[in-house]
């Protein structure tokens, strides 16, 4: 599979990377092919390495109307706690659908999706920042050895 690029500049030094998203429910057209793949909706995503799963809000699992998988210990900010799980797919902004995930469900302010290192380990993923702009890029599937150290 060739690699699908994509990059943005924040015109800022940022705190946080926050893209736009689709999720729909699970879909394997492969397993399924008499139907039809189900609706994606657009969603603000946070990219999050420094969580293993990625986790979808409230309003997601409401607005496409899924069904719990099952349970999943959590660990976050306030504590520990079970959580459901669901399977869905997800469009990344530079169009390349991840199939099937797991994700937990998750309380989360102003955010609908939380990108985990399970979809950012699919990818080469880099953030660079000068002269008071950050430029977040990534490319799927992975196809570079990024190394900071050797020379250019």
């Amino acid at each position: 599979m060739k690699s699908v690029p994509f990059s943005h500049t924040f015109n800022s030094v940022i705190g946080s990377i926050i893209t736009n998203c689709k999720v729909s429910d699970e879909f394997d057209a492969a397993a399924t092919p008499d139907l039809p793949h189900p609706e994606f909706l657009a969603f603000k995503a946070i990219w999050d390495t420094g969580a293993m799963r990625s986790s979808i809000s409230t309003d997601v699992v409401k607005k496409l109307g899924l069904k719990p998988y099952g349970f999943a210990k959590v660990f976050h900010a306030d504590g520990v706690s079970m959580q459901n799980t669901y399977f869905v797919n997800v469009l990344l902004p530079n169009g390349i659908e991840v199939k099937t995930l797991l994700v937990t469900e998750a309380k989360m302010a102003d955010i609908d999706v939380l990108i985990g290192m399970d979809i950012i380990t699919l990818c080469d993923f880099a953030l660079t920042s000068s002269n008071g702009i950050t430029k977040f890029s990534f490319q799927v599937p992975s196809s570079i050895d990024i190394d900071f150290t050797k020379e250019l």
